[in-house]
């Protein structure tokens, strides 16, 4: 009997701690609850952390979590307004700011992050297809693109690029603020939404790089022709400064030779105009000059009798 009665008592206790075990939780600091009874909720969510009680085997906790979560979306292709195909990475964070309907419509966080995957790539795709590239790329409105980054047309005109209105930081605000209504439905707050990664699509890449080295190619032949011209300016200043010189130069060298004529020739007229011999003289070097001029080794010369060189030359004899 004893036996039987402390069997009894053993089995009171287990029935006992079940009892209170399946009564009693615990509601951690980064945790809120939510208590169901057969699967429907009783009463608000609870949100201070401590000791709880409920109906055992009856009521049901359902732990939601209180700390900021992570969506991570995934790359994803999608063109812009220019009509130029992009990979776009994206993540965000959010919060369960109302428990209640976020237990009723989604349940657990897989089907949150099904809801945010909709909800915010969708708004991501809207906001890249309504901007152009260059908004994308940029963080913010204030960083133009310099001067030596604008291209040129297949003419050689060159390409300023369009003015930066939004840039990236704008178009993540604006995803925010597209999603952020649509999730409260749901009892998530969105936090915030950043672009991780933007890329080509690999099937244009290629493309891409072509059109970069063509474009820098024209660049440099736009160079190349300016170059080309001014070296025929510098040419052509240089040729016509030669030929002022030279013009100067032969100037001065014919008014040189022109007064040494001068004075020549004053000195033949004042030796002529003197003696006898000395006339004779000077007419005498003149001649030896004259010839010395004309003949070389190899000339033969044949003089008649009145030449004024054979008659020196009979002279001399």
């Amino acid at each position: 009997m004893s036996f039987l009665k402390s069997g009894i008592g053993i089995a009171v206790v287990i029935l006992a701690g079940m009892v209170i075990s399946g009564g009693c939780y615990v509601i951690d600091e980064t945790e809120q609850v939510i208590i169901t009874q057969f699967g429907d909720p009783r009463g608000p969510a609870i949100t201070t952390p401590g000791l709880r009680f409920k109906i055992p085997f009856v009521q049901e906790v359902n732990r939601i979590e209180k700390r900021a979560l992570e969506w991570d979306g995934r790359p994803s292709e999608m063109p812009t307004k220019d009509k130029t195909y992009l990979v776009v990475d994206a993540f965000a964070r959010w919060r369960i700011s109302d428990p209640e309907a976020y237990f009723l419509r989604l349940r657990d966080e897989r089907s949150a992050q099904s809801r945010l995957d909709d909800i915010i790539g969708s708004e991501i795709r809207n906001a890249v297809a309504s901007h152009e590239l260059i908004e994308i790329v940029r963080n913010d409105r204030n960083r133009q693109p310099p001067q030596e980054e604008a291209s040129v047309d297949g003419i050689g005109r060159q390409v300023v690029w369009p003015p930066i209105r939004f840039g990236r930081v704008t178009l993540e605000k604006q995803v925010l603020e597209g999603a952020a209504p649509k999730l409260k439905d749901f009892g998530i707050q969105l936090l915030n939404v950043q672009f991780t990664r933007i890329n080509y699509n690999e099937a244009v890449v290629q493309t891409i790089y072509q059109r970069m080295i063509s474009e820098r190619q024209q660049i440099a032949e736009r160079f190349r022709s300016e170059g080309m011209g001014a070296a025929a300016r510098i040419l052509g200043d240089r040729e016509k400064e030669l030929r002022s010189i030279e013009s100067e130069a032969y100037r001065k060298v014919q008014t040189l030779r022109g007064e040494a004529d001068a004075k020549a020739s004053a000195i033949y007229a004042q030796a002529y105009g003197g003696s006898k011999e000395v006339a004779e003289f000077y007419r005498f070097l003149k001649i030896l000059e004259t010839w010395q001029k004309t003949l070389d080794p190899n000339t033969t010369v044949v003089l008649t009798t009145d030449s004024e060189v054979f008659r020196l030359l009979k002279k001399v004899e």
